[in-house]
């Protein structure tokens, strides 16, 4: 048999027994926070922000598709200074709400900086619970099946959920061990309310947006 085949098979075997040999838990941060009145509260914040955002941009869209049929009713009779003037009304209009709706939920935007000043607190003190409780337990891996990660079986018996919400339970209010309910998490990522886009159609059936200079006439 090939040398480097048989070291590669020792390597192998070695690898696999130093594994077996690494203490292992996981969690399910999914659990731990619903057990956690203060980032279910957070949420509730969130949730309402962003139906308020949502609420006030699809008015600004609504007053863009008010503009646009009154510039249709009435472009026919229209002197064209006064016609291209117009366009470049509902054109700066329109991009005035586009930069809101990215202020408000694009990325760094304000229900994203909302959601830090809110939630990350809360996060970081899980984390250094399961740290603290890895480093004491000497677990090598700590998994989370809340995570994309797809686990087959878990024994229950290795899942130290509890033993988080206890260790935060001092700095965090956390609801009581008897009371709290373990949901059958299916690994969906948590989903950020988004605007509708509701950008109008323009006269004539041509594509949402803004007019384009190339229609000014």
């Amino acid at each position: 048999m090939n040398r480097y085949f048989i070291a590669t098979l020792l390597i192998v075997f070695s690898s696999t027994f130093v594994f077996s040999q690494k203490k292992y838990a996981y969690v399910d941060t999914e659990y731990i926070l619903d057990n956690i009145p203060e980032y279910l509260d957070a949420q509730n914040q969130l949730d309402d922000l962003a139906e308020e955002y949502q609420e006030e941009i699809e008015e600004k869209y609504a007053e863009i598709q008010k503009m646009l049929k009154t510039y249709q009713a009435e472009a026919v009779l229209m002197p064209e200074d006064i016609k291209k003037k117009k366009q470049d009304e509902i054109i700066a209009f329109e991009k005035q709400v586009k930069d809101l709706q990215n202020q408000r939920f694009g990325k760094d935007g304000d229900l994203f900086l909302k959601r830090e000043e809110l939630v990350k607190p809360i996060q970081e003190k899980i984390y250094n619970a399961i740290e603290d409780i890895a480093t004491e337990k000497n677990y090598a891996f700590v998994f989370d099946k809340a995570g994309s990660l797809t686990i087959l079986y878990v024994n229950a018996n290795l899942d130290i959920s509890d033993d988080v919400l206890d260790a935060v339970g001092g700095v965090l209010g956390t609801v009581r061990k008897e009371d709290r309910k373990r949901n059958d998490y299916q690994g969906t990522p948590e989903k950020t309310k988004q605007p509708t886009n509701k950008s109008p159609q323009r006269p004539g059936g041509r594509n949402p947006g803004p007019i384009q200079s190339g229609e000014r006439k």
